[in-house]
């Protein structure tokens, strides 16, 4: 089995296997004793936490363990804001971070705050400009991820931290998918990770709080890491997680260079393979691993499964793989397809030889779902110039599959009018239009649903 889902978690690293069994014996005791016991597990916390410091660019007292990535997410959001409650409750995240930064933001929401949620481009990437233009006068805190989760794009961290230090905010970054690769750039300000990102074991995050940032832990705290991550330390899988961290920076700078050869090639090659196909993200700013593409007229569930007999892990940020058939927010915020959407994530060591095997099984796993999907018969109306296509009830990929169906038997100018009460063909009827070069015209209310208008141009 090739396991190709790595940006969800990175199998345990041999190092950290080792560091896990031997600290099991000499970790156990609890770093807060004075005995000999207690002395030792204090001197195996602490030169975790200063390895930690030194891979991320920080100092050692900065550098709090938590339960989880998503705990250092939760918590570095609700201290910033509380810390800085004097300035305001406004808050700033983009519009494709992860799902724990935007419940954070939900949260806060709800408890009053205002959250403005900055833009990003085709390829997944703000620009710093929008984050210069949502600060106010009440910013407390602005967050952005150092690389997107499901693309691959790699944002301009040190860009926007420069704005947000300029006006006196400060930035936290969600460096879960990127520190494993090598430490964060810029003046950020705040810091949150998660090891088994990198190989370590899961149940082990980062959080980090530079000097001079305003910030006031919530919820019951006791003496433990600052105030800030209450509860008995899991002192062998923290020493685990750093080791691990150590060992995949010291491949980082190869691996990177293998990676990216690999990740251009699926790149290149999916769409040559398999027709209908759009690759998303930035092309140059991204991830070595990290390579998603989505295919038109195809359930991403179904794809996903045959994959997997096929032998491959890949995961999907489709509407199709969700109970709530709403597509993912990151694919929704980039405008692009999301029905049939593949994300491909190499772990390091990844064989070349897996990666030409994929590349043979992925055209016929595709061509398998789009047969078996077939697509059925269209109730369609003429009215003049205009084809009306009724989806109704109908779940993705259909509504577009019908519209490509049809398209055809509309003359040059006509329009075809979709009418769909699937949320995912906001987002796939226009962006079909992108790929087949036709024009979108928009969206009308329906008596049932909405209607999609696709003009034909050409």
């Amino acid at each position: 089995m090739a396991y190709f889902d790595a940006a969800s978690a990175v199998p345990l690293h041999p190092v950290a296997r080792q560091a896990l069994l031997a600290s099991l014996d000499d970790g156990w005791a609890d770093p807060a004793r004075l005995h000999r016991e207690g002395r030792k597990a204090r001197m195996l916390l602490d030169a975790s936490r200063e390895a930690a410091a030194e891979a991320v660019g920080c100092r050692a007292d900065e550098v709090v363990f938590t339960s989880s990535g998503t705990r250092a997410v939760h918590s570095g959001v609700a201290g910033a804001l509380a810390g800085r409650r004097r300035v305001g409750r406004h808050l700033i995240v983009s519009s494709v971070e992860h799902s724990c930064v935007l419940h954070s933001a939900e949260v806060c929401e709800a408890e009053g705050a205002d959250v403005t949620r900055v833009a990003v481009s085709r390829t997944g990437a703000v620009d710093p400009a929008g984050y210069a233009a949502a600060l106010r006068a009440d910013t407390a805190l602005a967050c952005l991820q150092s690389a997107n989760h499901e693309v691959g794009t790699v944002q301009p961290v040190a860009e926007v931290a420069e704005v947000c230090r300029a006006a006196g905010v400060p930035l936290l970054v969600d460096a879960a998918q990127s520190l494993g690769w090598g430490p964060v750039e810029g003046d950020w300000s705040l810091l949150a990770a998660s090891a088994h990102k990198w190989g370590g074991p899961s149940g082990v995050g980062l959080l980090v709080v530079r000097k001079g940032v305003r910030f006031a832990a919530q919820g019951p705290v006791d003496e433990r890491e600052s105030g800030r991550a209450p509860g008995f330390e899991n002192l062998p899988a923290i020493v685990a997680a750093v080791a691990s961290l150590r060992a995949v920076r010291a491949e980082a700078a190869q691996e990177a260079v293998r990676l990216r050869e690999l990740t251009a090639r699926i790149r290149a090659r999916v769409p040559e393979l398999v027709p209908d196909v759009e690759v998303v993200g930035d092309a140059e700013r991204r991830l070595p691993g990290i390579v998603t593409f989505s295919c038109l007229y195809v359930d991403g569930e179904a794809l996903l499964h045959e994959l997997d007999r096929a032998g491959f892990s890949v995961s999907s940020g489709s509407s199709c793989t969700s109970s709530t058939l709403t597509p993912s927010h990151v694919l929704k915020a980039m405008g692009v397809l999301s029905e049939g959407n593949v994300r491909v994530s190499l772990p390091p060591g990844t064989a070349e030889a897996d990666v030409e095997r994929f590349l043979r099984v992925l055209p016929q796993a595709v061509a398998g779902v789009r047969e078996k999907l077939g697509a059925p018969a269209p109730a369609t109306a003429v009215r003049a110039e205009e084809l009306v296509v009724d989806s109704l009830g109908k779940r993705c990929p259909i509504p577009v599959i019908e519209l490509a169906k049809v398209f055809g038997d509309v003359p040059v100018g006509g329009t075809v009018r979709v009418l769909s009460d699937d949320e995912a063909a906001r987002l796939d009827i226009p962006a079909w239009c992108e790929m087949r070069g036709q024009e979108y015209v928009g969206e009308e209310p329906a008596e049932k649903g909405t209607a999609y208008l696709v003009r034909r141009v050409g």
